[in-house]
């Protein structure tokens, strides 16, 4: 891989790290949200929508680390 290829793939890589800080972030704001919640409201539905957006954010994180680490590699090789 050429240089002007590696310094494309290392700005995308950069960029996934800030989208995956900005989409951490929400997650804790919603863990905060729910963990805040009054005990009349846990166990409710949107306890549960809360709950289940946290592990989709969670997938998200991890899928976007799983980017970062293969073009990682792809520099790499």
């Amino acid at each position: 891989m050429n240089k002007e290829r590696r310094k494309a793939l290392s700005d995308i890589m950069e960029q996934l790290e800030e989208l995956k800080s900005s989409v951490e972030e929400i997650q804790e704001d919603e863990d905060e949200s729910r963990e805040n919640m009054p005990e009349n409201l846990q166990g409710t539905e949107r306890y549960e929508r809360s709950e289940e957006a946290s592990e989709n954010l969670s997938d998200a994180v991890s899928s976007l680390e799983d980017s970062i680490s293969s073009i990682g590699e792809a520099i790499v090789e």
